[in-house]
């Protein structure tokens, strides 16, 4: 479990790539400085185990389901990084429920500079829609954002400068592919009212109650 915040900007050092799976390892002091064999780190919000490190890189293995799913694929020799160590049960919590699940990708579609705000706008498959809310949240590359415009297939962040200093999100552009985490309680609540709303449709009925616990 992580929290959207992101502790550095990490680099690739290397790739291994199979026929559909990869091995890389990256570039992060802050995050090996107390890593296990075994743990979770977060890279461009995709959760993935250690399975070596030395003094400052670390290197992880990339199953093909993952390969496939998210911007992992497109990762170069020098290609930078948002790292995040899983959450300690004893620190704050500044971010929201962050899975390290990536749900999709998005285009980015907009950028457009205000004051000290960097509006974009990130188009993405319609599927994913139904999770996202005016000031809801989501993960983008593995950064915790609030959302501040939903539209039919895309929504609106916004990166106050620390976020643009301190991720790799300050660096895209128009055009590149980001990792889409929806919000956990969001994916939640819409499986838990699909049976309700497909009941509204055709009727409560006793099976209906019995099938989800009204009734003995």
């Amino acid at each position: 479990m992580f929290t959207g915040i992101v502790e550095e900007v990490g680099a690739v050092v290397s790739i291994n790539r199979g026929r559909e799976s990869m091995v890389l390892s990256i570039e992060g002091p802050k995050v090996v400085s107390d890593v296990h064999l075994g743990d979770s780190i977060s890279v461009n919000g995709v959760c993935l185990t250690v399975t070596g490190f030395s003094k400052n890189t670390f290197t992880v293995d990339v199953m093909p389901e993952t390969v496939k799913a998210s911007t992992i694929h497109q990762l170069k020799v020098g290609s930078k990084v948002n790292l995040e160590r899983a959450m300690s049960a004893n620190g704050r919590f500044g971010g929201h429920f962050v899975s390290g699940h990536i749900d999709g990708t998005g285009t980015i579609r907009s950028t457009q500079q205000k004051e000290n705000a960097i509006y974009i706008y990130i188009e993405m498959d319609p599927s994913l829609m139904p999770y996202f809310i005016l000031k809801g949240s989501v993960s983008v590359d593995g950064t915790s954002l609030t959302i501040f415009d939903v539209e039919e297939s895309a929504i609106m962040i916004s990166l106050i400068p620390q976020t643009v200093e301190e991720s790799v999100l300050g660096k895209k552009r128009v055009g590149d592919l980001v990792n889409i985490e929806c919000d956990m309680i969001a994916k939640y609540i819409h499986r838990f009212v699909q049976p309700a709303a497909s009941a509204k449709k055709k009727g409560v009925d006793e099976a209906f109650l019995q099938k989800y616990g009204f009734m003995n």
